[in-house]
């Protein structure tokens, strides 16, 4: 049963746009599957499911490589996450609180800025690589400016 179920999800979430838990397990009844919303939940963790965002704006939930998921912008993480920056030559350390350098380094790659080569996350800290001093300086100023802006 759970792997018909499981088919059935796979299968709604690819050919509608399913933007919630109760519309999803709405559709599922109408497919004649009954389930309860903690058993959905599951399901949905099971598969991976995740928020994402289409072309036009709407959110709906998705297989983990169909779409953009959804992350916290720069804007929202710095000023939570960002603990202090360091650096020397074209190099740039930031340090996070512990498990948080991953989205933070995720975060600061999707800006694709020109002045960043790349970043290195560990659990605490990230290293950037900037293409000159002079870059990691103008880096390390913006990354200290949005942190005390906020979101």
């Amino acid at each position: 049963m759970k792997t018909q179920r499981h088919a059935a999800i796979l299968r709604l979430v690819r050919a509608r746009t399913v933007q919630s838990q109760e519309q999803l397990r709405t559709l599922l009844k109408a497919d004649g599957i009954d389930v309860t919303q903690a058993t959905l939940s599951r399901d949905l963790h099971e598969l991976r499911l995740l928020k994402v965002t289409a072309a036009d704006g709407t959110v709906r939930y998705a297989p983990p490589h169909e779409g953009e998921v959804l992350h916290p912008s720069l804007e929202q993480l710095l000023p939570a996450l960002l603990v202090s920056v360091d650096g020397v030559g074209n190099q740039l350390v930031l340090r996070t609180p512990a498990g948080s350098a991953n989205a933070l380094g995720s975060a600061i790659d999707a800006q694709e800025w020109k002045e960043v080569v790349g970043t290195l996350a560990g659990d605490d800290t990230i290293l950037v690589i900037a293409r000159s001093e002079k870059a990691r300086r103008t880096v390390a100023a913006r990354l200290e400016e949005l942190a005390q802006a906020g979101p």
